[in-house]
């Protein structure tokens, strides 16, 4: 009876997989990587697309809020564009010198005893960049990007590309007519999520999932993730947890370490224990 209480004191970690958003989760927007990129947004919107300028700062604001990105809400309302040219316009341009080596976060994630997977819309050359200069490279099994996830086919100009946009691109028509599905697969929407689980090997149930977007993380748990709201210490509905930085991980979730370092204990003692009987 002795030897089956040590057994049954052996749980299965809560968790099983850590899910990290990039851009504004492991680094901060104080580094003014999102402003430069919203600003290489709208310049693409202007002199690639054509789009008036005194209209993009709206135009862009209701695509990223209605499709997650601007790039997916652009899609959605008509644009074609090849998507490599578009990374490299809006990502290619990034102050990247701002992003520091972060040996902090490093030893944090080399330290947690649970798989860590990268989840973000960016392009896996973005991707790469940031977590290269960021000191990170390493710290996670698999990156699931932009590039995973699209294809490329059919991502190239097409020769009807006038006809075949909305005329009427204004924020007002915009709201009024949020309901164009897109191409593009991310970030909130469901089947990015579904994908990336199957493509990763993820049971959202046994996944917790940090992401600075409130959008996200909301759809993280309607699918069943566990969930972290990264750069704001305010719960919101949707976040398991809030975290002003991503740093302070350890003071806000010990389990994720003590979990580990109890569990082996635990086996440890209900095998000698079994031996010695």
């Amino acid at each position: 009876m002795e030897n089956e209480n040590q057994y049954q004191h052996v749980a299965a970690p809560k968790y099983d997989c850590l899910l990290f958003d990039v851009d504004d989760t492991l680094y901060p927007l104080s580094s003014g990587l999102s402003k430069a990129c919203t600003t290489n947004i709208q310049e693409f919107m202007v002199e690639k697309l054509g789009i008036e300028g005194d209209k993009v700062s709206e135009i862009n604001r209701v695509l990223y809020r209605n499709y997650g990105t601007s790039m997916a809400g652009l899609r959605a309302i008509g644009y074609n564009f090849d998507y490599d040219e578009y990374h490299s316009f809006v990502h290619g341009r990034l102050p990247y010198e701002n992003l520091k080596p972060d040996y902090v976060l490093r030893n944090l994630l080399l330290s947690l005893p649970i798989r860590k997977v990268i989840f973000s819309n960016g392009d896996e050359v973005h991707v790469a960049k940031v977590l290269k200069k960021l000191g990170l490279e390493g710290c996670f099994e698999r990156v699931i990007s932009f590039d995973t996830l699209n294809s490329t086919n059919g991502s190239h100009r097409s020769d009807d590309e006038e006809s075949s946009k909305l005329r009427d691109t204004s924020a007002e028509i915009l709201d009024a007519n949020s309901g164009p599905s897109t191409p593009i697969i991310c970030k909130p929407f469901k089947n990015a999520f579904e994908q990336a689980f199957k493509i990763a090997n993820i049971n959202p149930q046994k996944t917790l999932f940090f992401d600075d977007s409130i959008r996200n993380i909301q759809s993280g748990k309607e699918i069943g993730l566990h969930t972290v709201l990264v750069g704001t210490s305010h719960r919101t509905n949707g976040a398991d947890y809030a975290l002003e930085s991503i740093h302070n991980i350890r003071e806000a979730l010990p389990e994720l370490w003590e979990s580990d370092a109890k569990k082996p204990e635990s086996v440890k003692l209900a095998i000698q224990t079994s031996v010695m009987a």
